[in-house]
């Protein structure tokens, strides 16, 4: 279980305060999966830093399993599981020392690591290349060892950070194939995308974040019985037009929403 409570977080910059994000609140329960959705800045790297505990928040807090992070960051860094599109491989391991190497530093007995690795080589296809170097992977074969590493520890708590990005159809396919085998694992998953129309095929639940402020939340149904637009890239253009605009959406943004894929 994630709880997010008034999170807010500044940052200085230019020489005035920018509110990155600002009181969002949200939850996920185990065998949900959270989609943190908005355009590059909206705030959504900068809250997955916090749950982590990479940041301190300025105001509010973010929970797992009932820990905050501002108190017990150990317990929770030691909970989640985190992959991220920036994420790489160490060139000079194999993958069986790679995946190894990262349960030790959860602190998970070798017995168990290795019966755990065993168990991700078959989930993730990985048998045919365990002892290569790294180095000499494809981009869909490391693609595939990241996201086993952020199981290696068993986390109940995943968190994706634009999974997707710079990958091709079948590249994407792997993450939507990972993303679904967390769900029925009982992971409870936060996907921070700008990807809106990916989003729509992934989650439970969406969140639709802009300039660090939570402008609505919902299932999918839910969305659509409260705006009527059919779409979360018809709904996101709407909101943020309403906002910038003070509630009213312009037919310029309806136009261009017309223009994108359902």
């Amino acid at each position: 279980m994630i709880v997010v409570h008034e999170l807010v977080k500044r940052f200085r910059a230019g020489g005035r305060d920018v509110l990155a994000v600002d009181h969002l609140s949200f939850s996920v329960k185990p065998g949900e999966v959270y989609g943190l959705l908005g355009p590059n800045g909206a705030g959504k790297t900068t809250t997955l830093r916090m749950i982590v505990g990479l940041l301190r928040p300025d105001a509010g807090y973010a929970e797992v399993d009932g820990h905050r992070t501002s108190r017990d960051a150990d317990f929770v860094k030691a909970r989640l599981g985190l992959v991220s599109a920036n994420d790489g491989v160490y060139p000079w391991l194999s993958v069986r020392e790679m995946l190894l190497f990262f349960a030790d530093l959860y602190g998970v007995a070798m017995n168990v690591a290795s019966a755990r690795l065993e168990e991700l080589a078959d989930i993730f296809d990985l048998r045919s290349f365990l002892d290569r170097r790294c180095a000499n992977l494809s981009t869909g074969q490391k693609q595939r060892v990241v996201l086993a590493r952020g199981l290696i520890h068993e986390p109940p708590v995943m968190l994706l950070d634009e999974p997707t990005r710079g990958l091709d159809v079948i590249g994407s396919k792997v993450v939507f194939d990972y993303i679904s085998h967390l769900r029925k694992e009982q992971k409870a998953v936060i996907v921070c995308t700008h990807r809106l129309d990916e989003a729509q095929r992934l989650c439970d639940r969406f969140g639709l974040l802009h300039e660090g402020r939570l402008l609505h939340e919902g299932g999918l149904q839910e969305l659509r019985d409260a705006t009527g637009w059919d779409s979360l890239v018809e709904m996101f253009l709407s909101f943020v037009q309403a906002d910038v605009r003070g509630g009213q959406a312009s037919e310029a943004a309806k136009a261009a929403s017309e223009q994108l894929p359902s």
